[in-house]
């Protein structure tokens, strides 16, 4: 009869066996989550881009005009002449632009001329004078090209550069 005062033991095992199993669940649906969230972020990034982006992205190498003659002109400096000469190239992505810089070069070299010719003895014997000099440049071309419905180059470059 001892049998039939004893209290049941499998309600008790059955309520630890559910505990077990609804930690496991949720143990493995929290790895699932970081899993998943970690793969989101980590391929958000490798996404292929659009045709668009690419072309975009896409390097496009740099090529390069050079002026076959130097750029010469006088500049004043403490009330005497000296004399400034540029060789001179012309760097662009797009090969248009540089087609339509060789097509206006007269227009163009004129207004170089005009652009050494304004700038001060004193602040050409400096590499930031010199650096200023080749973006006044650069500002001058592109304007030229701009007014007759070119591209436009990106940098003007002093390949050798004399003032004496």
């Amino acid at each position: 009869m001892a049998d039939n005062n004893a209290p049941p033991v499998a309600p008790a095992k059955q309520g630890k066996l559910k505990l077990i199993i609804i930690l496991v669940v949720a143990l493995l649906l929290a790895i699932g989550l970081s899993v998943m969230g970690t793969l989101w972020f980590l391929g958000a990034g490798n996404d292929a881009p659009d045709s668009e982006e690419t072309a975009e992205e896409a390097f496009v190498p740099s090529t390069y005009v050079k002026l076959d003659k130097a750029v010469v002109t006088t500049i004043q400096a403490e009330g005497r002449q000296r004399y400034a000469q540029a060789y001179l190239a012309l760097e662009a992505r797009d090969q248009e632009a540089l087609t339509a810089a060789q097509l206006h070069l007269p227009l163009i070299r004129s207004q170089l001329v005009m652009v050494l010719g304004s700038s001060q003895y004193e602040q050409l014997q400096t590499p930031a004078g010199r650096s200023e000099l080749a973006d006044a440049m650069l500002a001058t071309v592109n304007q030229v090209l701009e007014q007759e419905g070119e591209p436009v180059i990106e940098r003007v470059l002093l390949q050798n550069f004399v003032v004496q």
